[in-house]
């Protein structure tokens, strides 16, 4: 079974007022530094943990803004990933691009590294929507880092879009969504704002100068999402996301089916041989610790048989097809009514799950309360 390999970019140009994810001003002496660190934990996983001889499906250059890089240093990643590990012969890369740090020089140079899919982070339409969230991009740049994947070659392109933004009316919702199916994607991510503890946009809210988004008006946007885009022939997979036939995101479609992945650099977690462990969080001690020759991770545990089987489920019901009881009996030796009757009972009984014979999955009424549903298995 194909292996997942995320690669953690921990650089920006200008974090966003909602991000909670580990991230760096980009610095380009210290961008050199990672990089040669990145290559010390390719060398130091392929032999710890066999992956010479495991399969990687996918590889997601994520962040952080990969494409702070240079177009040469994304494509070095991409070549170290080749001389380090076994690529699948139509293994998926994806590499998300912010607009603003991407022209058609860059992406070229990309997409002849072997990287077939591009994930941008579009966000919103509406400039002041923008301004709010701390992007530091305008329309126009959205427009522009999609014609330059397209002159590169890249047909695979997704856009990651965000509601139940401070201020966002469901106008400016359909809109958004609206000009981005003008250029004609693949793939489309739709998420509900959450406001993050830690983060500018969380105390702004507490403190009061920005008041969030209405709960009411965020299911009346999620539905919107789901009536527009499966409308126009998008295939509704996952709870946020959206795919033309046959364009779904394999990398991602491994967490949810609670497969083996490979994560790298800093705060990069990683299931592998039952196994979960993550990296520190640090740049700065994720290069000292490679340059003297260790793994950086911070914490590791063996999963027990209970919390594998649970993540299987709650993983597994984010997909609108849901979850297949027979795999589930195949994996664990035991079918999900013996270990889960009383709950699923309970939700059925709600409305909140659907359980056949070969398919377990959320109901209408039970996927805007996915959270709620997953926790009787937590």
């Amino acid at each position: 079974m194909a292996v997942g390999l995320y690669i953690h970019i921990p650089f920006c140009i200008k974090k966003c007022g909602y991000c909670d994810f580990v991230s760096y001003p980009y610095d380009a002496g210290l961008a050199a530094s990672y990089l040669s660190a990145l290559e010390k934990e390719m060398a130091l996983c392929s032999r710890e943990f066999g992956g010479e001889q495991k399969v990687f499906g996918s590889i997601y250059l994520g962040g952080g803004t990969p494409t702070a890089l240079t177009g040469g240093q994304v494509a070095g990643i991409i070549d170290r990933c080749r001389n380090h590990f076994s690529l699948a012969g139509d293994v998926e890369i994806t590499v998300e691009c912010n607009p603003g740090t991407v022209d058609p020089e860059k992406m070229d140079t990309i997409r002849k590294s072997g990287v077939n899919r591009v994930s941008i982070g579009v966000q919103a339409y509406q400039q002041r929507l923008l301004s709010g969230l701390g992007r530091i991009h305008t329309w126009r740049e959205v427009v522009q880092a999609a014609d330059s994947c397209r002159s590169a070659g890249f047909d695979n392109i997704s856009f990651d879009l965000i509601f139940g933004i401070p201020g966002q009316t469901r106008n400016d919702w359909q809109e958004t969504m609206d000009r981005v199916l003008e250029m004609s994607p693949r793939h489309i991510s739709a998420y509900c704002l959450k406001i993050e503890p830690g983060t500018p946009l969380h105390r702004e809210v507490t403190t009061g100068p920005v008041t969030p988004c209405d709960e009411d008006l965020e299911l009346e946007m999620f539905w919107c999402t789901v009536d527009k885009l499966t409308g126009c022939g998008f295939k509704h997979y996952e709870i946020s996301n959206f795919a033309l036939p046959g364009w779904e995101a394999r990398h991602n479609l491994i967490y949810w089916h609670n497969e083996e992945y490979l994560g790298l650099g800093p705060a990069a977690h990683s299931m592998l041989n039952g196994i979960r462990f993550n990296n520190v969080e640090s740049v700065e001690l994720y290069i000292k610790k490679l340059n003297r020759g260790e793994l950086p991770v911070s914490q590791a545990r063996v999963l027990t048989v209970t919390e594998q089987m649970a993540e299987t489920v709650f993983l597994g019901l984010r997909l609108i097809d849901g979850l297949d009881p027979g795999v589930f009996a195949e994996r664990f030796g035991r079918t999900i009514n013996e270990v889960y009757g009383d709950r699923l009972e309970k939700l059925v009984c709600l409305e909140l799950l659907e359980a056949g014979e070969n398919r377990l999955k959320l109901t209408k009424k039970g996927l805007p309360l996915a959270n709620e549903v997953f926790v009787e298995f937590i």
